[in-house]
């Protein structure tokens, strides 16, 4: 259930990045997907940093709203990250 929270989180989160730097964006299709991976990706390592693995997993399994914060964040602000990276790279990469 965390990771589809997170993906969802990081779709929304690479489209807020996308119509917030215009220079950068992918485009509707290219920021969501870069965004979704960014998500996943961004609550894996939220995930990581938390501290405990058997805490998190029980905390998981109830999905209290520290756990749904977490997934949230973690998702969002790793989408619009990833996205402003590939952003930048295929802007790099055109010139």
């Amino acid at each position: 259930m965390e990771l589809i929270i997170q993906i969802i989180a990081g779709l929304v989160g690479g489209n807020a990045a996308g119509a917030g730097l215009k220079n950068l964006s992918l485009g509707t299709a290219g920021n969501s997907v870069v965004g979704a991976v960014g998500g996943g990706l961004g609550g894996l390592l939220m995930g990581m940093l938390g501290g405990d693995p058997a805490a998190a997993a029980d905390a998981a399994a109830g999905l209290d709203i520290g756990a749904l914060v977490q997934s949230v964040a973690g998702g969002g602000v790793g989408g619009a990250i990833l996205t402003a990276i590939a952003g930048m790279l295929k802007k790099a990469l055109v010139k």
